[in-house]
């Protein structure tokens, strides 16, 4: 049985940092094909923030791209988000996600990217409140 289990969320006060942490049970990172993270607050749709797939490049949302950075620590088993210079809009619950499937998209410049569907796996969430 696949589990993924989130930590680090916390308060922070407004321009302050945090890291989040994904750990996986039952299957290793390099299993998936799409690992990403996406973040959903009170009366809010769901978004993502960033993913990671296989042979392909990490993908971010424009609102945080230049403050938010995932990466992959093997040696940890873990997939990591760094949040910096946040803000009280960044208040959210956070999820880890994965998937063993990606969706190619062909042409020219041929790439593979994560859609939603590609996110069978979920996190319970973690809690991330920025004070202002």
């Amino acid at each position: 049985q696949v589990r993924l289990v989130e930590s680090g969320g916390a308060t922070v006060q407004s321009g302050g940092s945090l890291r989040l942490s994904c750990t996986t049970f039952g299957r290793t990172w390099s299993d998936f094909a799409c690992m990403g993270w996406l973040r959903q607050a009170p009366g809010k749709q769901r978004e993502e923030i960033a993913h990671i797939v296989r042979d392909g490049s990490n993908t971010y949302a424009r609102s945080t791209e230049d403050r938010f950075t995932i990466s992959l620590d093997n040696a940890n088993n873990a997939l990591i988000l760094q949040l910096t210079s946040l803000k009280p809009e960044d208040t959210a619950n956070y999820y880890c996600a994965a998937g063993t499937h990606r969706t190619y998209h062909g042409g020219r410049s041929a790439y593979y990217f994560c859609r939603s569907e590609d996110f069978t796996y979920w996190g319970q969430g973690a809690q991330v409140t920025v004070s202002s």
